[in-house]
């Protein structure tokens, strides 16, 4: 009989009936991690079975011990035992469904409360009280569970205690209204109660036509607080960034169409498809060669056979001036004029003769379509001195702005008008603006 570890209370039972055992403790010893050390259980296990039979033992159930499910998969019989899960789930007095995860795997499993997890360790525990602290909150109510004792406390004070044996974490369920920590599930769940029946009346009736503009409001909210380094708003922002998509997939959810689940996984499938320079075989040394298999990928996937497909696929409710860089930039790689100053130069001078032509003929049309045409030129100046207009003329913007309030604030608190500046007076004050703008 080979026994995983004799650092188990059913050791001592074995001890006590006087049967015979093998310990593999010293695999642990010299394993680097847990991964490792069930390649080497088993195979340890394997090499001591050539030309005989013999039993490997676990605490708990074979389908909860990484070696035992090595040694099943090649052919070995399993005979049932009580799980751990199980074991610690009655000393915490759960009912009703739970999660039992190991602690060697809490990270890869999607988890869901009540929560049991064993195979806990004195090298594991504060790794382990971090990771669900993140997720569930300090305060949750937990209860950490040896062979001694069971001691009810909140998760921040688990790794204060020294396990050795079998030892376990409860993390309870709490309501809804008393979390102080959410997951995404119960986000999700906070939305289908606000569209319930009786729940929301102004959400309940939103459409996707009714909320569509808000998905872009709350976009640009988000942008202002990256622009303005606000981190608070930032936080606030990507939460109603994420609730507009979420809304949108449960509206979707109670048409019949697609899911939250669907939405993910479609996100999901997206990025490992597009980035098979890291999933597949192609391969990318810098941003450039990356965004390039992107856009490859891209067109691929959305079955776009030539560049006028990927030229018109650009959404016309975008801001003109960044659907005018995006139009532009596949127009060049589909053969179209590269962006460069010299290209600028001519095409410029080109188009602003046509416009003041127009504007000397007072042709208002052919002057607000020639300006259209300046107007592009310069996005093309943007591309070929690698700057995005958009966000260049927003700052400009926001620079001008700035520059206007300190101008006017100077010349108010000189007790002068704005309207009855000489011409010095304004350059005057226009660069004290400057500088004090620039503060």
């Amino acid at each position: 009989m080979l026994l995983r570890t004799a650092a188990i209370p059913s050791a001592q039972t074995l001890d006590d009936e006087k049967i015979h055992y093998i310990p593999l403790d010293f695999i642990y010893e010299r394993s680097r991690n847990y991964d490792t050390l069930a390649r080497n259980l088993a195979r340890e296990v394997r090499a001591r079975a050539k030309g005989k039979k013999v039993c490997y033992c676990v605490d708990g159930d074979a389908s909860e011990d990484a070696a035992a499910r090595l040694l099943i998969a090649r052919g070995a019989k399993a005979v049932g035992g009580r799980s751990k899960g199980a074991y610690f789930a009655e000393r915490a007095a759960l009912t009703g469904e739970y999660t039992a995860v190991s602690a060697f795997s809490v990270g890869e499993r999607a988890l869901a409360l009540p929560l049991v997890v064993y195979d806990v360790t004195q090298d594991n525990l504060p790794d382990i009280k971090l990771f669900l602290a993140e997720k569930y909150g300090d305060e949750a109510p937990a209860m950490y569970i040896s062979v001694e004792k069971n001691d009810r406390m909140p998760l921040f004070s688990v790794d204060r205690e020294r396990p050795a044996g079998l030892c376990g974490i409860v993390v309870y369920d709490v309501p809804l209204l008393e979390k102080k920590v959410f997951t995404f599930e119960d986000f999700i769940a906070i939305l289908r109660r606000l569209r319930a029946p009786d729940g929301c009346p102004w959400d309940k009736v939103q459409t996707h036509e009714s909320i569509r503009i808000n998905a872009i409001e709350e976009a640009y909210e988000l942008v202002d607080a990256i622009d303005r380094g606000d981190v608070a708003r930032m936080l606030e922002e990507t939460g109603d960034v994420l609730m507009q998509a979420a809304f949108h997939a449960l509206i979707e959810e109670e048409k019949g169409g697609f899911t939250v689940a669907d939405m993910l996984t479609a996100v999901s499938e997206k990025l490992i498809t597009r980035h098979t320079h890291i999933f597949g075989k192609d391969r990318a040394q810098d941003a450039e060669g990356a965004l390039s298999v992107w856009d490859q990928n891209k067109m691929k996937e959305k079955g776009q056979n030539t560049y006028a497909d990927a030229v018109n696929d650009v959404p016309e409710c975008f801001p003109a001036l960044l659907r005018a860089q995006k139009i532009a930039k596949r127009m060049e790689k589909g053969g179209w004029d590269a962006a460069t100053l010299e290209n600028f130069e001519k095409k410029f001078r080109e188009e602003y003769g046509e416009l003041l032509a127009a504007h000397r003929a007072g042709d208002k049309t052919a002057v607000a379509e020639e300006l259209g045409d300046v107007l592009f030129c310069t996005v093309e100046l943007g591309r070929a001195v690698g700057v995005d207009c958009e966000m260049a003329l927003l700052d400009t913007v926001k620079k001008c702005a700035a520059r206007y309030t300190a101008y006017e604030g100077l010349v108010r608190a000189d007790g002068k008008d704005v309207h009855a500046l000489t011409e010095a007076e304004k350059a005057d004050y226009y660069g004290r603006a400057k500088d004090a703008a620039r503060d």
